[in-house]
C-alpha cells in the first residue's frame, strides 16, 4: 500500500501520522465506531481537523487494503497484551498493604 505524504510506516509496520505517534488505526478505530471528525479532533488535538478528514479519505479509497492493515495491527496489539506478564490483582496488592501495615505496627 502506498502511503500519502501525512503518513509514514516505521520499521515495524506501524502507520503514523509524520511528526506524531497518533498511528493510523487510533484515528480509524474511532472512525469505525462513529466518531464525526470533529469529535476524532477533540479526542486526538494535535492532529488537525485537515489531517483526520485526510486520513478519512485516505481509508475510503483504500478501505480493503487499509482494513487487512487495521485487522493485523489489533492481532500483534492482542497478542502483545496476551504475552505481557500480568501483574498481582488488586485483591493481592491490598493483602499485602495489610500484611507491611501490620509488620510496620508490630
Amino acid at each position: 500500500m502506498t502511503l500519502p505524504d501525512f503518513l509514514t510506516q516505521d520499521r515495524y509496520g506501524f502507520i503514523h501520522f509524520v511528526g506524531h505517534r497518533i498511528g493510523l488505526n487510533h484515528v480509524l478505530d474511532r472512525y469505525n465506531e462513529g466518531y464525526t471528525p470533529e469529535r476524532l479532533q477533540e479526542h486526538l488535538p494535535t492532529l488537525s481537523l485537515a489531517e483526520i478528514y485526510a486520513a478519512i479519505s485516505f481509508y475510503l479509497e483504500n478501505k480493503a487494503k487499509v482494513d487487512v492493515y487495521l485487522k493485523e495491527n489489533r492481532a500483534e496489539i492482542d497478542r502483545q497484551a496476551a504475552a505481557a506478564p500480568h501483574g498481582p490483582s488488586a485483591a493481592e496488592l491490598r493483602r499485602r498493604m495489610e500484611e507491611r501495615i501490620r509488620k510496620e505496627s508490630a
